[in-house]
């Protein structure tokens, strides 16, 4: 797929959503669902959707979120 054809699939995906809820994960949910030691935030939108941040597109670990606040520049992996 082309970077055009990704950006298109991403803009699908996230433009209108509305967040509701940001959390950290539960370590069982980062053990059962993604193998991982560490916890990433989870990001609910209000149709149901989420995203995890990963370190790599193969989820061998999970990801920071670097952000344009100068209060919160990073959400990290905890």
């Amino acid at each position: 797929m082309t970077e055009e054809e990704w950006e298109k699939k991403i803009n699908k995906f996230l433009v209108g959503k509305t967040i509701e809820n940001v959390r950290y994960m539960t370590q069982d949910e980062a053990q059962e669902v993604f193998g991982w030691d560490r916890k990433a935030v989870i990001i609910w939108f209000s149709d149901g959707s989420h995203m995890v941040p990963s370190m790599d597109d193969e989820g061998n670990g999970p990801g920071a979120l670097f952000t344009s606040d100068e209060d919160l520049s990073v959400i990290p992996v905890y």
